[in-house]
């Protein structure tokens, strides 16, 4: 019957080609280019096998029946891809999966493609263990991938290139994350205090908050801080936003002036912001007990209306929301604001690279192209899905159930840029759900848009991050003036860097805390400039400067 089937095709084809031939005329004695055989449409992707590893997720819940081993996720890669995916081992958690990574690099026993960090990218690449894929991407990467994974001018991509050749596939994300100042504008209003536009005013206001108690309590602070506030994870009741407002960073390699590389935590700037949190602690304006506070313990005293001033990323509303709302009431009113300048020099925010992982292909896997084909349909899915690849968010029934099954997909990459700042704003308050593009905007415009119409105020946060006066507003600015300073080194550690950087932070941050709790004087930070140097932190420049040098755009 196939047979069959298969003969009366070709006829039709034939046919096909004898009908469309004899419909066209040429002018007698033009030469005619050859016609070529025409490839035939492929009716169904082959499916092709490629391995990776995974880690359990205390958020992915499976739907009943299904496992890492079985699941709609993997089915939907196969029929809409024929990309077979299957897991050499799955870990228990993320902690399990590192380690389990390490071993895997070890043993030299490595799946088609796994994620690594940047000091493994580097070791597997100076073990020739990995695949130059800077062909496979050029051939099977679409349009919209390559536009994509380049949003950032490339940056990303570069980290990933070793002599020209493109080792690694960025795990990448907007780099492009500021902090900003959230202060208590319903205590403003009640001390006549104006909203803050430089350091000074700053200052002012957070004594003010101390002295005179708008919260009530008996105990006022000024400002909330945890006990890691100088590390870039602390996204909020941290350090580092106030650092830039003094130009001063944390462990950023900035230019010098001179064409070559430095530190930043040694830098000159950064004794000026200690001595003035120095001042701040001295007056009460920092609660003493900060050092042994997590960041949900410090963040009670803005739930509590002990503070009224903290530092943080975008998301910080969703974490004051805590306090702010209560009972379908909000009982605190909060502003957020560009980080504050101590002098006439706007204050540049402080950012990473976007990428700090990788998906490495093995110099063994049979269909590299395969592992190209999950990163294309991944940014096609995630970014445009049509209703049926719903199955990739919420699995096999399409409804959104709390199960997260994004975390299925093997190999995610993030947007390096997006327009929110430009949209959301003008959306929500105009009520203008027509120049919404993505599904990001989507979403949070109709968050916002409950909070507006009050059919729901515990909205409220995303209104401060989403509306016409949150902090998505203040991006656009920020990124059209470059108000914005991103490190300079972008390779993988250096052997000194891997050997003695966290030595030097936790140096750093002994130093820092002590200056700052006023056990010791600010003068206490030259000395630390010159043990840091001492204790690797000059060979540690040298090596970066050696990088810079072959790597300067």
């Amino acid at each position: 019957m196939k047979k069959k089937s298969r003969i009366l095709l070709i006829v039709a084809l034939i046919l096909s080609l004898t009908i469309t031939a004899c419909g066209k005329t040429t002018n007698e004695g033009e030469k005619q280019p050859e016609k070529q055989p025409e490839t035939p449409v492929e009716q169904k992707n082959e499916v092709i096998e490629v391995s990776t590893v995974s880690a359990s997720d205390q958020y992915l819940k499976f739907d009943e029946g299904e496992s890492f081993e079985k699941n709609s996720v993997y089915d939907a890669y196969e029929k809409d891809i024929g990309v077979k995916l299957t897991n050499k081992w799955v870990s228990a958690d993320d902690v399990q999966f590192k380690e389990k990574v390490k071993m895997s690099i070890a043993s030299n026993d490595l799946p088609d493609f796994m994620k690594v960090n940047a000091t493994q990218l580097k070791e597997l690449t100076e073990a020739d263990m990995i695949m130059d894929i800077t062909d496979v991407y050029d051939k099977n990467a679409t349009d919209e991938t390559k536009k994509f994974l380049s949003m950032d001018g490339g940056m990303q991509l570069k980290t990933a290139t070793f002599d020209g050749k493109l080792m690694g596939i960025p795990s990448s994300y907007n780099p492009y994350q500021y902090q900003f100042l959230y202060v208590r504008t319903d205590w403003l209003k009640k001390l006549n205090l104006p909203e803050p536009k430089t350091m000074a005013d700053l200052l002012t206001i957070a004594e003010a908050f101390k002295t005179k108690d708008p919260g009530g309590t008996g105990k006022p602070h000024g400002i909330a801080i945890s006990k890691d506030p100088f590390n870039q994870s602390t996204a909020v009741t941290g350090l580092i936003a106030f650092l830039n407002s003094y130009h001063a960073y944390e462990n950023l390699w900035m230019e010098d002036g001179n064409g070559n590389l430095v530190n930043s935590d040694i830098q000159p700037q950064v004794k000026d912001a200690l001595k003035a949190l120095q001042e701040m602690f001295k007056k009460g304006l920092i609660d003493p007990e900060f050092v042994v506070k997590d960041v949900e313990k410090a963040a009670e005293l803005l739930y509590n209306n002990n503070a009224g001033i903290v530092y943080g990323q975008s998301w910080v509303p969703a974490q004051l929301a805590k306090g702010a709302v209560k009972d379908g009431k909000v009982l605190q009113e909060w502003g957020v604001f560009p980080i504050p300048s101590v002098d006439s020099k706007p204050a540049l925010s402080q950012i990473g690279l976007g990428v700090d992982e990788y998906y490495v292909i093995s110099k063994q896997a049979k269909h590299p192209e395969g592992v190209i084909k999950l990163l294309n349909h991944w940014i096609e899915v995630d970014n445009h899905p049509t209703p049926e690849q719903k199955v990739y968010e919420y699995g096999k029934d399409l409804k959104e159930k709390g199960n997260n099954y994004w975390l299925l997909s093997p190999l995610r990459v993030g947007k390096q840029k997006d327009n929110n700042g430009e949209i959301l704003p003008k959306a929500i308050e105009n009520k203008d759900e027509s120049i919404l593009e993505t599904k990001d905007h989507k979403t949070r415009y109709e968050r916002a848009m409950k909070y507006v119409d009050g059919t729901d105020i515990n909205m409220w946060w995303e209104y401060l991050i989403s509306g016409p006066k949150g902090a998505y507003s203040l991006v656009p600015e920020i990124q059209n003036n470059k108000q914005y300073l991103q490190n300079k080194f972008y390779g993988a550690p250096t052997p000194t860097m891997a050997d003695r950087q966290e030595i030097l932070k936790k140096k750093r941050d002994e130093v820092y805390f002590k200056i700052m709790m006023n056990q010791v004087s600010v003068d206490e930070f030259d000395k630390f400039v010159e043990e840091w140097k001492k204790l690797g932190g000059d060979e540690m420049t040298k090596e970066v400067n050696e990088w810079y040098a072959t790597h300067k755009q």
